[in-house]
């Protein structure tokens, strides 16, 4: 009795446990939770392209797309990529022919102001290779002005300079499908009333609508720009020896990553359409039974809300799962209660034991790690592979957690996790470290996709080519290294550490890959610093806490825009959101002196704690419509529903447990 009117009187108490209530409402019976993934229009108007593409128009869908992308308008008649975000050219376009085709007339007040947005942006030619290419299957860009994409690309061998597994693997999904439009250029012709003439500032009959030859001469984009050409030139031959082949065997790679344990291909929305594009193509009927999978799939990521119909780019049970796992574990939720045992058996069932795509570049490591989404046995990744083992680690391990040696070799220490450690979690952190690349960091999918040349290639710009090493997920590691007390004096975390020290720019912050964006990079990477037991008086780490603090608002919260990707100026700028909040709390509280606890009550601090939580709603919830996910940077973003309420749980957390001297993540169990 005494504990619950203490509780009652502490609002930090009180604020934890209708998180927590919060959290728990929205999980599924099954144990799972699934925030919903909102993005900007572009997916509804692919989806009425797609439609009329097939020739296969459901108007009631149809009308739920458009009463979504009117919605979605800005003042200026453009359509942005993020909330609060400028006019963007692809959008805008997609998003007026997508009218267009559905029957709104040209004349009509927000087609006008349409159309001079994306003029006044530079109109169809300024579109990126992808977007254009969905325009040239409806006949509204010339085909010759696209990037060649030979599907003979299937064939090149592992060593050679180039080939697919060079790419990034979100890349090479969306990728193999367009090989095989490349070739049969399945166009459909519309009736003149439907075209896009009007969006050509100088006409659509202009003759430089592809690149041109850059300066200096002697350059890798005029490489790449000559090779396209040469391409083209060979695509004019009737004699084509390998074609045949080569698109069966791309039919066969995509095929086989579209089918059991794949929700979808790369169960992404641009491949999984991509895919029903190239299935067409390759004249699968509607009945057969991939392709009626392959439907079924891409439905699945629609939202049929009667306020406003969307579609997802992809789902994220275990991304959500494991962090609501982590955040009501370290908030005090006992880890025997039942709806944690669910989530915890849940995440248990989801392992990959599918030697992917990654195998490729990470040969002889045993199968494990989790996906992003339900299944996607071939694109296990090392974010929520790291997540769910931070889950794990207070669910289900630990108890489990020996203590560690330090072994002659990094091999030696990676197989030394002690004889009570379950199997299961043994294999996903050898196969884990198996993923660190060259120069000491992380990436998401692959090891060592990182050849810089490759961002020339013509059909790169849409920014996401390659899978490089990241800051955060960098920390992320070191969190989870540091949480099970593996060696800081070990190769593997010392070459961590170097990278982080070499990528840190000079204010003292780090660039955020998947998450928005230099507040995201430098809260992870501050809290792997502490987790790993560096001394965070360092020069370079109270550098990065001083950043920290100088971008903190007058409200006490932090935010900052997606414009940060283009702008670096912007970093650290923004309207003060819940969940980089938390992530600003979050990096303060790591880097807080040990030896001093006083640093725990920095004014900072205190004014972050009571943002969070005054801003809380009533049902425990935060409001956040701000976009902080980071898809691909400068072209796509994400807002996590389940960041609202996960993130700032965690912080409040966080610091209750650093002020009381019990925090899980920094305090490794040990025998």
């Amino acid at each position: 009795m005494q504990a619950a009117a203490e509780t009652q009187r502490d609002p930090l108490a009180q604020a934890i446990r209708r998180a927590q209530a919060n959290l728990f409402r929205l999980q599924h019976d099954e144990g799972y939770w699934c925030g919903e993934l909102f993005v900007d229009s572009t997916l509804c108007s692919d989806y009425v392209l797609f439609m009329h593409w097939g020739d296969e128009v459901d108007a009631v869908l149809q009308e739920k797309c458009v009463a979504h992308i009117r919605r979605r308008q800005l003042p200026d008649g453009g359509w942005n990529i993020y909330e609060g975000g400028p006019s963007d050219v692809n959008a805008s376009v997609k998003a007026y022919f997508a009218l267009k085709l559905a029957g709104h007339a040209p004349d009509a007040p927000w087609m006008r102001e349409a159309r001079a947005t994306i003029l006044r942006l530079g109109g169809i030619p300024r579109m990126n290779t992808y977007a254009k290419l969905y325009l040239a299957l409806l006949g509204q860009f010339p085909w010759k002005y696209l990037p060649t994409v030979p599907v003979e690309i299937v064939f090149f061998p592992k060593w050679c300079f180039f080939n697919i597994y060079k790419l990034s693997s979100w890349s090479r999904a969306m990728l193999m499908p367009l090989a095989i439009l490349n070739h049969f250029k399945p166009s459909r012709q519309l009736p003149p009333d439907r075209q896009l003439h009007e969006l050509y500032p100088i006409g659509s009959e202009q003759d430089d609508l592809g690149l041109g030859w850059q300066k200096p001469r002697l350059s890798w984009p005029n490489f790449f720009l000559a090779c396209d050409r040469m391409l083209k030139l060979l695509h004019r031959f009737p004699w084509k020896p390998w074609r045949t082949a080569a698109l069966a065997r791309a039919e066969d790679w995509m095929t086989k990553r579209m089918g059991e344990g794949s929700d979808g291909l790369a169960a992404i929305f641009p491949a999984m359409l991509n895919s029903l594009l190239a299935l067409k193509t390759l004249r699968y009927s509607s009945e057969h039974p991939l392709y009626v999978k392959a439907r079924r799939d891409f439905e699945g990521l629609f939202v049929d809300d009667p306020e406003d119909f969307r579609i997802q780019p992809c789902l994220s049970p275990v991304w959500d799962t494991a962090i609501n796992l982590v955040a009501l574990l370290e908030s005090g939720i006992n880890p025997q209660d039942a709806r944690i045992r669910r989530a915890r058996e849940w995440l248990e069932s989801k392992e990959v034991r599918t030697a992917g795509d990654w195998s490729v570049r990470t040969p002889g490591v045993e199968p494990s790690g989790w996906a992003f989404e339900f299944n996607n046995v071939h694109y296990a990744d090392t974010d929520d592979t790291m997540m769910v083992l931070m889950a794990l680690r207070f669910s289900h391990c630990r108890s489990a957690m020996g203590d560690w040696q330090l072994m002659e070799s990094d091999a030696e220490a990676q197989s030394a996790i002690g004889i009570r450690q379950s199997p299961m979690f043994q294999r996903a952190l050898a196969w884990l470290l198996a993923f660190q690349c060259r120069d000491g960091g992380w990436a998401a999918f692959d090891r060592d996709v990182t050849q810089r040349w490759l961002e020339d290639v013509p059909f790169a710009d849409h920014n996401a080519i390659l899978d490089p090493t990241c800051s955060d997920l960098t920390g992320r590691m070191l969190e989870l290294l540091g949480a099970i007390g593996y060696p800081r004096e070990s190769r593997v975390v010392q070459r961590a550490l170097a990278l982080l020290r070499q990528t840190q720019d000079a204010d003292g912050s780090w660039y955020g890959r998947w998450g928005v964006n230099y507040l995201y990079g430098t809260w992870q990477v501050l809290r792997g610093l502490r987790a790993i037991g560096e001394d965070v008086r360092q020069p370079w780490i109270v550098r990065a806490r001083d950043w920290l603090e100088s971008c903190q608002n007058e409200d006490g919260g932090w935010g900052e825009t997606c414009g940060s990707y283009d702008d670096p100026h912007l970093k650290g700028k923004g309207p003060s959101t819940p969940s980089q909040t938390a992530w600003g709390l979050m990096g303060l509280i790591a880097a807080c002196d040990p030896a001093n606890p006083s640093e725990l009550l920095r004014r900072s601090i205190r004014r972050a704690l009571d943002f969070l939580i005054s801003r809380q709603s009533a049902d425990g919830s935060w409001p956040e419509p701000e976009t902080t996910g980071t898809g691909f940077p400068r072209v796509f973003y994400l807002r996590y529903d389940m960041y609202r309420n996960n993130w700032p749980l965690l912080a409040l957390a966080t610091w209750r447990n650093r002020r009381n001297g019990e925090c899980l993540t920094w305090n490794p169990v040990t025998k």
